[in-house]
């Protein structure tokens, strides 16, 4: 097939658009916690970046897209990325590009779980939980979902990563949180945020990117992207409300909290982006503002120190959103028909592997964390978690 120029420059685009909601994530992260950890929450999503970029090319890619073995993981056919052609493809752009997309994915994803061990992880231990973490978890996933696995042979929708990059990336830090443990002084005095307008513009990269990260993945320039890139924003703008109208419910409505529900917005709709009509998304957005946000204040009940919410957010909007697409997807929008067009199969298909997703990230990164804890040590000493991450780990103030 030739080359389709217009395709293969729209998926360069998205690629380089995912790719910035990376640091993008660091930037929100470092925002929220204490000065003394700012430089560390940032670099860290640096680090996963170059990791992710080395282990994805080197066998990261092959188990996740090479061929099926036994609907679990890709075989080694593109070790090294061998064959994986920067000729035109099937779909008219080159496997290498799509290599690149789904690459950056895979960064995002690792370090949304960073959430879980904001200032107390050593950064030694970080990158061998990452690598492990990548290979033993992420890969599987995304085979399942996207790479002829099990998951898609059963049918599951998934449009830009429900289950792969939100359940997957929630659930993780849900568990690594339980094998790290409390940040000193939680529950016993304020770890408040430092710089919240670091944190907004950290979320506005996000809301940039991920018109990208859905859009993108139709990989194609067509009905679906366009429709995904609409429900994005108004998925991202519904949920914004939302959490806005219930906090303030509560006290006052805070810019934070705005943000955070247009995080909760994007990550609902992500698996549903192609397949839903504007309309439903208001529905996916709104529902998801209000249901991170309770499950924050669940968390925060529970004395629970996944310390920047990515299981309230991403874990609980990515599970909602993955159920939703099997309830509202419409055949008349993205060729698959849900729940509410009499298709119970395929709400069941999404059900059965939003469940897999969450009971695999969470029981398999609570075994790597406790091995790696149980011989590295995760954790940084109480003195140099006193004095802040920033100095002793990287030695910088920011």
């Amino acid at each position: 097939m030739a080359l389709d120029t217009g395709v293969t420059c729209w998926l360069m685009v998205s690629a380089l658009l995912v790719m910035f909601m990376t640091p993008g994530v660091g930037l929100f992260y470092g925002g929220l916690v204490r000065k003394k950890n700012f430089i560390s929450m940032i670099a860290l999503s640096f680090v996963c970046l170059a990791l992710a970029s080395v282990q994805w090319i080197v066998i990261g890619y092959s188990l996740a897209f090479g061929s099926d073995v036994g609907g679990f993981i890709g075989n080694l056919d593109y070790l090294g990325l061998t064959g994986v052609s920067a000729e035109a493809g099937p779909g008219g752009y080159p496997p290498l590009v799509f290599m690149a997309f789904q690459l950056f994915f895979a960064a995002v994803t690792i370090t949304i779980v960073t959430s879980a061990v904001a200032e107390r992880i050593k950064l030694s231990s970080f990158i061998m939980f990452s690598l492990v973490w990548l290979t033993v978890v992420y890969c599987p996933i995304a085979h399942w979902a996207w790479g002829g696995g099990w998951a898609q042979q059963l049918g599951l929708i998934d449009f830009a990563g429900g289950t792969v990059v939100e359940i997957c990336s929630g659930f993780s830090a849900l568990a690594l949180a339980l094998v790290i443990r409390q940040r000193a002084g939680f529950g016993e005095y304020a770890l408040e945020p430092h710089n919240i307008p670091i944190a907004l513009l950290g979320a506005a990269l996000l809301w940039f990117g991920w018109f990208g990260f859905n859009a993108g993945s139709a990989l194609a320039l067509n009905s679906s992207a366009v429709v995904a890139f609409v429900n994005t924003n108004t998925a991202a703008a519904t949920g914004a409300l939302a959490w806005m109208f219930a906090s303030w419910y509560r006290g006052k409505p805070s810019s934070l909290g705005m943000v955070s529900g247009a995080i909760a917005g994007m990550v609902a709709i992500t698996p549903a982006a192609g397949f839903v009509s504007p309309l439903v998304a208001v529905l996916i957005g709104a529902v998801a503002g209000v249901l991170c946000y309770s499950m924050m204040l669940v968390r925060i009940n529970r004395k629970l120190d996944e310390s920047l919410d990515a299981w309230a957010i991403h874990g609980m909007g990515g599970l909602w959103g993955t159920l939703a697409t099997g309830i509202f997807a419409a055949a008349a929008i993205g060729g698959v028909g849900g729940l509410i067009e009499g298709h119970t199969s395929q709400f069941i298909v999404n059900t059965l592997a939003a469940g897999a997703a969450l009971v695999y990230s969470f029981g398999m990164t609570f075994v790597i964390g406790w091995i790696i804890d149980r011989t590295m040590g995760l954790r940084v000493t109480e003195s140099e978690e006193y004095v802040g991450l920033d100095i002793c780990q990287f030695g910088e103030r920011a």
